[in-house]
């Protein structure tokens, strides 16, 4: 959505202010730990743009809550890089010379605009993994990005892991459940068939730049919006407006004790 049609979809600004009335009518509260995926765009025309909202989310869950995003980067191996793919020449030259992730320095790619400033806050912390880490801020952050593995990396030893066991909510502003990180958790704990894929991306080690490789599980998410819509129908799940964008809440944990289920059922 360009700015031009965020104006003309507002009645008037979204405001910092604003934002934060519509999260807790939503039912965000004071103290929450909340897993958010967004779309500035969709929350209509925001006057000051993504600080503003990540203003309103710190405003309502305040210092004694915590707020997560997932800031991955495409930091992998190029051989794998399909949007777009690079030329297999390319391949070694890029293993050996891409900068090495660094977590204040590195960028977020395909996240959106709001993530990438977030990475950015003070006392924002952003967990270790070169391609799916986690940035953090509020009372549980260091907890929660703190020991991010390698390998299996949204797994049982990854920040996805860390907000289930803290109880955590997730929030979607303006995105639906293709995006909802929470459900490659439940990919990792289902009992379903798993094919294991390698990859690697630089890193620093000691201070000097290595290239890590590790495995993980292969990921799909050609059925999370099916997922979604089947949980959506239990009614554990909080809707409504923010902005001007549709809004879901709910509760990570039921939600991927759910996809769990939900997988061993329906997928092959």
């Amino acid at each position: 959505m360009s700015e031009k049609e965020a104006i003309e979809q507002s009645d008037t600004p979204i405001t910092a202010q604003s934002l934060a009335s519509d999260l807790r009518t939503l039912g965000v509260e004071r103290g929450d730990i909340l897993l958010i995926h967004s779309s500035l765009s969709a929350l209509g025309w925001v006057c000051g743009g993504a600080p503003a909202v990540i203003d309103a989310l710190r405003d309502v869950v305040t210092e004694k809550g915590t707020l997560v995003m997932p800031t991955h980067t495409g930091y992998t191996d190029p051989a794998d890089w399909s949007n777009p793919p690079v030329p297999d020449e390319w391949e070694e030259n890029i293993r050996e010379s891409m900068p090495p992730y660094r977590p204040a320095v590195t960028p977020t790619r395909g996240m959106g605009v709001i993530p990438e400033c977030f990475r950015t806050y003070p006392e924002t912390l952003r967990s270790d993994h070169p391609a799916v880490s986690f940035a953090a801020w509020g009372a549980a952050a260091e907890s929660i990005v703190t020991d991010h593995a390698l390998d299996y990396n949204l797994g049982e030893n990854s920040p996805l892991a860390r907000v289930y066991e803290h109880d955590g909510s997730v929030l979607l502003l303006g995105v639906g459940h293709d995006g909802n990180t929470s459900l490659h958790l439940a990919e990792h704990r289902a009992a379903i068939a798993k094919a294991t894929v390698e990859n690697g991306g630089p890193i620093l080690d000691d201070g000097e730049r290595i290239w890590a490789e590790y495995e993980t599980i292969e990921e799909r998410t050609d059925d999370f919006a099916e997922l979604g819509a089947d949980f959506e129908q239990t009614r554990e799940v909080m809707s409504g407006t923010v902005g001007t964008a549709t809004a879901t809440l709910m509760n990570q944990r039921k939600l991927v004790d759910f996809a769990v289920e939900w997988f061993e059922t329906n997928r092959q």
